[in-house]
């Protein structure tokens, strides 16, 4: 088979399998009428209407148009999923940039996939699609995560399984959220790593956040400097608010709050005796909390 034959044959792509390349646009949109669930069919793309679920809020332009570039040259290989609306429109569940790429090359129908579901199981799908992406910033998958569990109402562990990653993964995720907004930007736009940020959220503080995110842009700090730096921030800010106790007890205390992503708070009396607290949020964070000491002892 010469050079020009292979090419034709990979450029058709889905439209092989389909077997529809000799119909016009009218012939699609006639079928769609008795298009039922379960199928890979045609659609014209002007049929079809974005996801209002979609949780990504920003498309990478150059990598669409070199999907746009590819599909042109060899076709579409993956279809992408909608779910029927009426017999002449379509919601789009899964396969955005597919969408986009396949407008932007000027073409009028696109290879999809059928599926019977409703808003709350689009919602998901459109969330895990995009969580199981590569290229999701840190603070754009921590937000998919949260509506993962409040909108579908999801536990840690249940998202676990749905996602197909750890519970403590997640739940270092989910805290980047309770960094100060100028912070997460940062994170979004690359200027400080997911681990920079772990860091910072151990600073209570908003003001004094900031202050070391920009310490950090301007002196091109590691996230292992940073970590450094606050902790003896920790240390020296709670020496000075209790100087009746040990310096030893209050370095302690902030170990273990780093090692087990909670908040430790230490008393001591005049003889020496003291009480460590741990506080927890929920009986499932505290079988995170137990399982951590657990494993460590």
């Amino acid at each position: 088979m010469g050079q020009s034959s292979k090419k034709q044959a990979l450029g058709r792509g889905l439209s092989t399998l389909l077997n529809d390349n000799s119909k016009d646009l009218s012939d699609i949109k006639s079928n769609l009428k008795t298009s039922s669930v379960g199928n890979i069919i045609k659609i014209p793309v002007n049929l079809i209407s974005s996801n209002p679920f979609q949780p990504r809020s920003y498309f990478n332009e150059e990598r669409i148009n070199e999907l746009a570039s590819s599909i042109s040259e060899l076709g579409l290989i993956q279809p992408i999923t909608v779910r029927k609306i009426d017999e002449n429109s379509f919601q789009l569940v899964s396969g955005e940039r597919r969408l986009r790429a396949t407008k932007l090359i000027g073409l009028e129908t696109i290879p999809c996939y059928i599926r019977s579901i409703n808003d709350q199981e689009s919602l998901e799908m459109a969330l895990v699609e995009n969580i199981q992406r590569q290229d999701l910033d840190p603070i754009e998958i921590a937000l998919s995560y949260k509506r993962l569990i409040e909108e579908i109402q999801l536990t840690q562990n249940e998202l676990s399984d749905r996602v197909g990653k750890k519970r403590s993964t997640i739940t270092n995720y989910l805290r980047l959220l309770k960094l100060d907004p100028i912070v997460q930007t940062g994170i979004r736009d690359g200027f400080i790593s997911m681990g920079h940020g772990r860091a910072l959220i151990s600073i209570d503080n908003s003001k004094n956040q900031i202050k070391l995110y920009e310490k950090i842009l301007k002196k091109g700090l590691s996230v292992r400097n940073t970590e450094e730096i606050v902790t003896r921030l920790k240390v020296n800010t709670e020496i000075e608010l209790n100087k009746h106790i040990p310096k030893f007890t209050l370095i302690t205390a902030n170990d273990l709050q780093s090692l087990l992503e909670t908040k430790v708070k230490v008393k001591v009396n005049n003889n020496g005796k003291g009480v460590l607290t741990i506080s927890f949020n929920s009986q499932e964070d505290l079988n995170r909390i137990v399982n951590k000491i657990n494993k460590g002892a």
